[in-house]
């Protein structure tokens, strides 16, 4: 990113939100948010509201112990339904994920081994023995490591522990791609034309690629997470795909068999959230949007699909119950389609397992999901008819990862959380992490770090507090996606719902730059750095004025601050004076208030700029003087000479401390000693 910087050309003169939760968000108020607070323990967890109206009964009886196999923010997730339950739970974690928060939340944590997964997380037998140790009556999975390992759910019911999750055989049926798409085409789901069996070489897989008509997807019959899986566009295309996708399919997951089927072009990704019970019972509690997507994972989720008209939303429902009822599915699952333009929807495949989108799904329908998983788990039928599953307003959920979006729009960031504040003061906010202030984002592990969840009235309402989320949650210590979660938000065809799995591709074919800055952006974005400037140097006036009160100094009156503002490679002459909490800044022969409490202390800034409401994340704020802002959410760039400061017929060089790609949008703001000349002439 370019740098801005702001210097004293000239001085001239004298001078030196709480609102109440709207009505349907009030109605729908019972997950849990924590709040991170210092000295974070057991006895000082804090939470908020979070936006779901699942009611609890307290003389329905499931378990007394569940141990959770699993870390991070669903393993916090899985915890609150129970506490709000009355169970106790166990937690499990690897020897660096001891101070955790899920470990802090759990009545009991036991260490399963060292850092890497294979040793702990997917260690069974030390999972097992946990089990034992802690006498835990059943086990939820989460999402992940265990959550889909039929071996795993034998091994519990050995020991007659219970597994929050479906039956072992539908685990497998819906695990393998093969026998799902055969169990799919019998129960009458609509199915990607393509190759039933198993392609055994490359002249076969050339074969079946003609026969099907190019394009086509070759994917791993055991995969998942887009691994395994090529499109081919010709027959030299398809021969190299069979090669790499078995070869990847062998490693990540010991099994290289492979499918091929009719490559869908510009799909949706659109999914429905199925629940059945081990009656025979089985509901659909409508789709979510998972369209946008990067290296087949997706980035924004939303409930409902602005795309889906009633009649194939209850179309696409109807046939993933019946799915499930073919499977005598019993839990909570997904069953995903590939969309096209014209709405023809066919069958991708099911997760037998909780998704990690699944709170969106809540926030519109008031169902908790962890509590109907441990309710069915534990025998009890269904509490719902398909007729009393509403639609109650617009969900938005945005992956919040610790990775640099300008690098193949995420590629994964290790560090420690220096600062960490999650928006759950604003209104519709919900915010399902694992972590807090000094929590590491380590190798060993996936980079999430947060779910940031919007709920409103309608689609419009959930982005807008989507926008205001993301421009109020302040991280720092890592690299983040919230630049390219904003600019996502904002774009004009997502709001028009013009999106399908290749929308960041065909947005950004050169990869994401970071935000462009309209001619108003630009004005207000140097009226805000300009008063920012302005209000650093007259607080340290004012400090300069009490510290030496033994020593009558003689204050230059400044009515006028003219300044030179350099934003990218462009010199403004900006000219600034304040009233009180108001700053009258004129730029490029345009005049703008801008008005704010000033507090330079905070890390979030509200800023009013003509009425506009602007959100201002002060990054840094260093003894010399030096200060950073963030501005339309994106995050300050390293490895290059920022700004350049003259004064005093002298030149100041900054530069940052790492290499990296210069971005076009996020201010950057500095001042140093000395760069502010007052002249006692008055002139």
């Amino acid at each position: 990113m370019a740098g801005l910087w702001v210097g004293a050309a000239a001085l001239v003169g004298a001078g030196r939100r709480g609102r109440r939760l709207p009505q349907p968000l009030m109605r729908s108020s019972a997950l849990w948010t924590l709040k991170h607070v210092p000295h974070y323990s057991r006895q000082h967890l804090m939470v908020s509201r979070s936006l779901c109206s699942a009611g609890y009964d307290s003389n329905e009886k499931t378990f007394d112990k569940i141990l959770i196999a699993n870390r991070g923010e669903i393993a916090c997730r899985v915890i609150k339904t129970c506490k709000k339950m009355g169970i106790k739970t166990v937690a499990i974690h690897s020897d660096v994920d001891a101070s955790s928060v899920h470990v802090k939340m759990a009545d009991e944590a036991v260490c399963v081994g060292p850092a890497p997964t294979s040793q702990s997380y997917l260690n069974m037998d030390a999972i097992m023995e946990a089990i034992k140790k802690t006498r835990a009556q059943a086990v939820h999975p989460g999402y992940g490591f265990l959550s889909e390992n039929k071996e795993f759910a034998k091994c519990l019911a050995a020991e007659d522990v219970i597994f929050i999750g479906p039956d072992t055989h539908a685990i497998q049926a819906m695990g393998d791609k093969i026998e799902s798409k055969l169990l799919a085409k019998k129960a009458k789901v609509n199915t990607i034309p393509g190759f039933d069996g198993v392609v055994k070489d490359a002249d076969e897989a050339v074969r079946i690629a003609r026969e099907i008509g190019y394009p086509v997807m070759i994917k791993a019959s055991a995969g998942g997470g887009g691994k395994g899986m090529r499109i081919a566009w010709d027959d030299e295309e398809t021969r190299d795909g069979f090669r790499f996708s078995s070869q990847e399919a062998a490693s990540s997951f010991g099994d290289d068999r492979l499918l091929i089927e009719k490559f869908i072009d510009n799909p949706r990704h659109i999914e429905i959230q199925v629940l059945g019970d081990k009656h025979g019972n089985a509901l659909w509690l409508n789709e979510r949007e998972c369209s946008i997507q990067r290296r087949n994972q997706k980035v924004v989720e939303e409930a409902p699909s602005i795309f889906l008209d009633s009649e194939t939303r209850r179309a696409m429902g109807e046939q993933a119950v019946a799915l499930a009822k073919a499977v005598k599915y019993s839990s909570a699952g997904t069953v995903e389609f590939l969309v096209d333009s014209k709405k023809n929807f066919y069958f991708l495949e099911m997760n037998t397992r909780l998704q990690v989108e699944h709170p969106v799904t809540e926030c519109i329908t008031g169902l908790d999901l962890v509590q109907e998983m441990i309710r069915v788990a534990k025998g009890y039928s269904l509490r719902h008819k398909q007729a009393d599953i509403p639609i109650n307003g617009w969900a938005v959920e945005c992956r919040v990862y610790a990775e640099d979006p300008y690098k193949s729009f995420g590629l994964p960031s290790v560090g420690r959380l220096s600062q960490y504040q999650e928006p759950i003061h604003l209104p519709g906010v919900r915010v399902d992490s694992g972590i807090q202030p000094g929590s590491d984002i380590s190798i060993y592990y996936d980079p999430m770090i947060s779910k940031l969840i919007t709920y409103g009235s309608d689609r419009t309402e959930a982005l807008k507090r989507m926008e205001d989320a993301l421009d109020n949650y302040v991280i720092r210590g890592v690299t983040h996606n919230i630049a390219l979660l904003r600019e996502v938000i904002i774009n004009s065809r997502f709001i028009e719902g013009d999106i399908n799995t290749k929308f960041l591709s065909d947005v950004y074919p050169d990869g994401f730059k970071g935000h462009k800055l309209t001619e108003n952006e630009r004005n207000q974005l140097l009226a805000i750095a300009s008063s920012l400037f302005v209000a650093f140097q007259l607080r340290a006036q004012h400090f300069q004025e009490h510290e030496n009160s033994r020593v009558p100094i003689i204050q230059p009156q400044v009515a006028n601050w003219q300044l030179s503002v350099k934003l990218h490679d462009e010199v403004h002459t900006v000219v600034a004076s304040n009233s009180g909490p108001t700053f009258s800044v004129e730029v490029d022969g345009s005049k703008l208030n801008v008005t704010s409490t000033w507090n330079l202390a905070s890390p979030l800034l509200s800023v009013s700029v003509d009425g506009t409401l602007r959100t201002v994340q002060c990054l840094s704020r260093e003894a010399g003087g030096n200060m950073s802002i963030q501005f339309l959410g994106t995050v300050v760039a390293e490895g290059q000479e920022i700004c350049v400061i003259e004064a005093m017929k002298m030149q100041n060089s900054m530069t940052a401390g790492k290499t990296g790609k210069e971005r076009t949008v996020v201010p950057v703001l500095r001042s140093l000693p000395g760069c502010l000349l007052v002249s006692r002439k008055g002139r």
